[in-house]
């Protein structure tokens, strides 16, 4: 039935599989930033909290009974570390930001979104009526303004990225004052910033210090540096509350599993516990790149602009060959395609130096 769309997508060579890497590749190319899916304690810990309880699965929905102390303790303690009011789970950061999208922008809303924000964010702005979503040049806060000048509304809303997928680049600090300026609401996805980046490895607002306000809202995914999976939404008590009441992909979804609320609580701790020396480890990557291939980047997701779907491809197979996985990303994920290189900082220093070294003779 798809024939032609799969012959013209192999074509293009930009035909997707699943794959199952072998084990012995060393691993530059997940979302693991902190190496926390091979530490086994905290996985013994996780287990052992959740057979503490008398079922290990939520079983329904956090508004019917599946709402359990473990999810509660992980919620107060992400509301304690992030200085925020209130804080609740959900399934996935695809689901989160269905939730905060869909139940947030109201029939006289406008949402300025930031071009380059994440696919379900996008996917989200399909549910809504097309004169309410306005689209702003990526990072760019004078195109946010002027779009704000000829669209803007009684109530508007503005979504960005702490740390951009692909690119690794940071949202700047002028969208968060003007938000606060035109007392707008501010979705901020913290996907890749948190666990990454700020002096407590908390994202982009502990990056730049901004202590949260009422119209603060922070959506975090657990499957990245906290190596478990689900995500978390924080905000105000009232935009909690009023999620809890309005999100279709949070009323209507059975609630997050335990096992994995239990992990990302025992990585929290971790990651707040160990905050200096995982901050010094990302330091040293961060050197090497910008020694070796002169990026200066301020996170862990490193783009190397190749532009041939063909020959990013070609690149990730001769690393493969040399015992190192890194990621091929091309089109209509990114517009030009690039090597995707994670400077995890399990991966040791002489590894990254290499890899780092063969992508600046390659690319």
């Amino acid at each position: 039935m798809y024939s032609k769309e799969l012959k013209s997508i192999k074509k293009s060579n930009r035909f997707r599989t699943r794959e199952i890497f072998d084990e012995s590749l060393i691993d530059l190319a997940s979302n693991d930033y902190l190496g926390l899916t091979a530490n086994k304690l905290l996985f013994q810990k996780a287990y052992e909290r959740v057979l503490e309880e008398n079922y290990t699965a939520p079983k329904a929905s956090q508004l019917v009974n599946g709402y359990n102390k473990i999810h509660k303790e992980f919620e107060t303690l992400l509301c304690k570390a992030n200085k925020f009011e209130s804080a609740i789970t959900v399934g996935s950061g695809f689901l989160a930001n269905i939730s905060l999208i869909e139940a947030l922008v109201r029939k006289k809303d406008r949402l300025f979104i930031d071009e380059q924000y994440h696919a379900s964010g996008i996917l989200a702005t399909k549910l809504l009526n097309k004169n309410q979503v306005i689209t702003f040049k990526h990072n760019d806060i004078d195109d946010l303004k002027q779009k704000f000048k000829e669209f803007s509304n009684s109530r508007n809303i503005i979504a960005i990225e702490g740390v951009y997928s692909m690119q690794g680049d940071l949202a700047p600090k002028e969208i968060f004052d003007f938000a606060d300026e035109e007392k707008a609401l501010l979705i901020v996805d913290e996907a890749h910033s948190s666990g990454v980046i700020g002096e407590n490895l908390l994202g982009i607002f502990d990056y730049y210090k901004i202590q949260p306000k009422e119209n603060h809202i922070k959506m975090g995914t657990l499957g990245k540096a906290y190596g478990s999976y689900g995500a978390y939404i924080l905000g105000s008590f009232h935009i909690i509350e009023y999620l809890q009441n309005r999100a279709k992909a949070i009323i209507y979804t059975t609630a997050p599993s335990l096992f994995d609320i239990s992990l990302a609580l025992q990585s929290l701790k971790y990651i707040l516990n160990n905050k200096v020396n995982l901050n010094s480890s990302i330091k040293t990557r961060l050197s090497i790149v910008k020694d070796v291939l002169n990026i200066n980047a301020n996170s862990l997701i490193i783009p190397i602009d190749i532009g041939d779907n063909k020959k990013v491809l070609e690149i990730q197979e001769e690393l493969k060959k040399h015992g190192f996985l890194v990621g091929a990303i091309r089109q209509p994920t990114v517009k030009s395609a690039i090597i995707r290189l994670i400077a995890k900082i399990d991966i040791n220093e002489k590894n990254l130096k290499f890899v780092c070294n063969f992508l600046k003779e390659n690319r």
